[in-house]
């Protein structure tokens, strides 16, 4: 189904609603509307290096170690894994009527903020700190994830846009100031790829203000460049509670209809986070119009016909043995070698093949064989190495990856 297509689909259903109802579809949790027999869908899930959270899925390595693959097309073959997998999930979750957060099929993955400063915190979510990099790495992974046939396998989302980089403790209330130079060269160019070069499906404001406009309600940001610039047809959504923060922390506008206001206006459609329950009050109050609250709805019901979540797809017969197969965990090991970087050759290079050394190929099969175990008990792992590294299970991981060797 094309989008022009699904959009005259979203339009003919959308007409069917009342304004109230219209509004309550502008929230990340939507509810059900059960005289038109739409279900609830949570928009909300998660695919950085793998369908996120809900219950088991390959685990793939974090998604700065998936950059130093330096391979693009491995990338899009790993996002179309993760895609398979949250299909099916997905269909396995709405057989059971259960419709909850991480349980739907728009990712909001890839990050493409550029890693400036290693202070931000966040930076092993990106592809690391070159814009190029990230714009080859972000159009891969997008095209692999929201596939190619006549349905859109899974929606793919752009964050967060714009200017996101630390500090990640005051990212509530920072005001990032960017020269034009620097955003066009630095901050912009993985977005406008993936909007231009992927048809990426959404795009997620950032919470932090960029210029003196806050992201997710950004005329500059949001209407100028994304949609009239770059010719964006996809939707908008908000980071999670980042609407708030125009009054609460960013002290832009009065209060949460202001926000609202403000929000819409710049073309914010899906609301994470609360904020959105005060449209029908912005409405009354003549801050929004109905033909706003429309249009926001139109665009997120056509990324749910693309995704064939009403008339059905040719996904829907991916079984759930897919997930955490030996092919997907075959494929994970393969990313975590290729993603080894040596980050100081403190004598162990060139090996040299006259000595029994630690990465002998005996030893290394058995360390390789080990690593099955990563996603299921991690323990198990460390016991297979035969060392004990302290610290958190994340610094734990990052252990591992940069250990185990090469056969």
């Amino acid at each position: 189904m094309n989008r022009e297509e699904a959009r005259k689909k979203a339009v003919a259903l959308v007409a069917k609603m009342t304004v109230e109802e219209k509004a309550g579809q502008l929230k990340f949790d939507a509810p059900s509307i059960e005289r038109l027999g739409i279900p609830a869908y949570n928009w909300w899930n998660e695919a950085l290096h793998g369908v996120a959270r809900a219950g088991t899925a390959t685990v793939f390595p974090q998604a700065i170690a998936l950059a130093a693959m330096f391979d693009d097309k491995k990338l899009k073959e790993i996002a179309d894994v993760i895609a398979e997998e949250g299909r099916a999930k997905y269909h396995a979750f709405s057989r059971e009527g259960d419709r909850d957060i991480y349980k739907g099929l728009t990712f909001w993955s890839p990050n493409v903020n550029i890693f400036r400063d290693p202070r931000w915190g966040r930076g092993h979510e990106t592809y690391g700190e070159d814009p190029y990099l990230t714009s080859r790495l972000g159009v891969a992974f997008v095209k692999g994830l929201q596939g190619d046939g006549d349905t859109m396998k899974a929606a793919a989302c752009a964050k967060h846009f714009a200017v996101h980089s630390g500090p990640e403790a005051l990212r509530h209330e920072f005001d990032a100031k960017a020269s034009p130079k620097d955003l066009y060269e630095t901050y912009l160019p993985a977005f406008e790829a993936l909007v231009k070069e992927a048809d990426v499906e959404a795009v997620m404001g950032a919470y932090n203000r960029t210029n003196g406009e806050p992201c997710c309600g950004s005329k500059t940001l949001l209407k100028d460049i994304l949609r009239d610039d770059w010719g964006f047809k996809g939707h908008v959504v908000s980071d999670c509670w980042a609407v708030r923060d125009f009054h609460l922390n960013h002290k832009v506008t009065e209060g949460p209809k202001e926000s609202v206001k403000m929000a819409l206006d710049a073309g914010c459609d899906l609301n994470c986070g609360c904020t959105y329950a005060y449209i029908m009050a912005a409405l009354k109050k003549g801050l929004i119009t109905e033909e706003q609250i429309t249009r926001s709805c139109v665009r997120l019901y056509t990324t749910r016909f693309l995704l064939g979540l009403f008339d059905g797809s040719e996904y829907d017969s991916i079984p759930y043995e897919v997930v955490e197969c030996e092919g997907h965990r075959k494929l994970a090991v393969t990313a975590a070698e290729k993603g080894i970087v040596l980050l100081k050759n403190d004598g162990i290079l060139p090996l040299d093949k006259n000595k029994d050394n630690w990465c002998n190929r005996t030893k290394c099969k058995q360390q390789k064989s080990a690593f099955w175990k990563l996603s299921r008990n991690f323990l198990t792992l460390c016991n297979c190495f035969g060392w004990n590294p302290k610290g958190s299970r994340r610094n734990l991981q990052s252990s591992v990856f940069r250990r185990l060797p090469s056969v």
